[in-house]
């Protein structure tokens, strides 16, 4: 019998069978309205549903992967493959591979990782599923009551002064953003603020919010991604894949240094600077998207961080208090623990305790639910990982690229996926130069 759980239900989805999550009461427009202006009212909309990682997934024949590493040698030497945390939760960091008869051609997004990573090397991973699975993704925005459990059950592992800086720091974070955020609901019910002035404004709360940024970038991804008409994006649609140097393009040219820690927290381009980073990468797209991040994120923001419960026309952030959020906005409030945790001092000695505790629970989501390979839901874009916790059968091998750039199996590892998250060091929410973990403000 599947595992109820119903923070990581709400935590996937499946485009193949899409469930219709509740909204906050007021809201003008319902999660299946948004489902279907994505899905039938722009241009990429069909590869929501009908893209070639979906189809490999749902197939039941073998699934192949490509995983960029620095740690050849640990990797032999230990024999063993370890997850980490991040957009895939608890999964190993992975890009698709299809089979061709010259050999493995990656994903665009792994083209992209074989140009820009040359330092690493490139492990092929074939997964030998029994039978046809679901393919559901892990939406990384809606993990907020998964962080909010999490905290809340291991709250020991901190000091009193670091639990009572982390809950007054979170919730100065929430209040200090809470008239863009009531702003925000206002635009989800209908009462909408002119589309410059409602960008300048999230760009302002981005830097007292961290969580914004991500959701503004991932907004911002969705409207090139979806809306792209450009050659190479049409030639990468008749291939089943989106177009993911589009938002590759758009955070590098937005923050200085993104390329050495992916950190969108920083994320945060005013009303003028998003039109001509936007115009830069497809031009016909620029007028247009002010007014898609004002709609999109007022109603995305609001079925994210308010609970159902509540009514849009007349909640507030303002004057909130800890206890009141957990209660009335526990997805913003787990969100922002999340991200503050990240630059207390000792986030190192903690990271595996909060994070192998998340872990834990979505193996065990996944492994009931046969998830055997979960990919970054919030877009079926090609970000795909290894479950290193499900008995299945892997086959991982040392990949060799081509002057064609396909990969060719070179040398079989002995090595075995295993239930435990990487240290932190080893993962892309390593510490920066100043010692801070990525999800940070530039001046906290």
């Amino acid at each position: 019998m599947p595992l109820v759980d119903t923070d990581l239900d709400d935590a996937h989805t499946d485009y193949t069978h899409p469930r219709i999550r509740p909204v906050p009461a007021g809201c003008a427009e319902s999660e299946d309205d948004w489902r279907r202006r994505l899905q039938h009212d722009t241009p990429g909309g069909h590869l929501l549903a009908h893209n070639a990682m979906i189809q490999a997934l749902t197939s039941g024949r073998p699934i192949h992967l490509m995983h960029t590493t620095t740690a050849l040698d640990a990797i032999r030497a230990s024999g063993q493959l370890y997850s980490s945390s991040g957009c895939l939760l608890a999964a190993l960091y992975c890009a698709p591979l299809t089979e061709t008869p010259a050999g493995l051609r990656p994903h665009n997004l792994g083209a992209y990782l074989l140009q820009t990573k040359s330092h690493t090397q490139t492990l092929m991973i074939e997964i030998k599923p029994t039978a046809p699975a679901p393919a559901r993704g892990i939406d990384y925005l809606r993990l907020g009551r998964v962080h909010l459990g999490t905290y809340l059950d291991h709250r020991s592992f901190l000091t009193k002064a670091e639990d009572l800086r982390l809950r007054r720091r979170a919730l100065h974070q929430i209040r200090t953003a809470a008239p863009f955020l009531d702003v925000a609901l206002a635009g989800a019910a209908g009462r909408r603020t002119a589309p410059g002035t409602f960008v300048d404004q999230l760009a302002a709360a981005v830097q007292n919010l961290p969580f914004l940024g991500y959701v503004y970038f991932e907004v911002l991804s969705e409207y090139l991604m979806l809306h792209s008409t450009s050659t190479e994006t049409k030639a990468l649609a008749e291939v089943g894949e989106m177009n993911n140097r589009l938002y590759k393009r758009l955070a590098f040219s937005a923050v200085s240094g993104m390329d050495k820690l992916f950190d969108l927290s920083r994320f945060h381009p005013d009303h003028q600077r998003l039109h001509d980073l936007i115009a830069d990468i497809e031009p016909p797209l620029a007028p247009g998207a002010a007014e898609y991040t004002r709609d999109r994120l007022s109603h995305l923001l609001t079925a994210l961080a308010v609970d159902p419960g509540q009514d849009a026309t007349i909640f507030t952030f303002r004057d909130q208090d800890f206890d009141s959020l957990a209660k009335a906005a526990p997805s913003l409030l787990g969100q922002t623990l999340f991200r503050e945790m990240r630059i207390l001092q000792r986030y190192p000695q903690l990271y595996l305790a909060f994070e192998q505790a998340k872990a834990l629970r979505a193996w065990n989501y996944w492994n009931h639910h046969q998830i055997r390979a979960p990919f970054n839901g919030f877009l079926p874009k090609g970000e795909i990982g290894v479950n290193p916790a499900y008995p299945a059968d892997c086959t991982v091998w040392l990949g060799e690229t081509c002057e064609r750039g396909l990969i060719h199996p070179v040398d079989e590892l002995d090595v075995a996926f295993v239930p435990r998250m990487a240290d932190l060091g080893m993962t892309a929410m390593r510490r920066d130069a100043t010692g801070k973990a990525a999800g940070h403000p530039a001046a906290a």
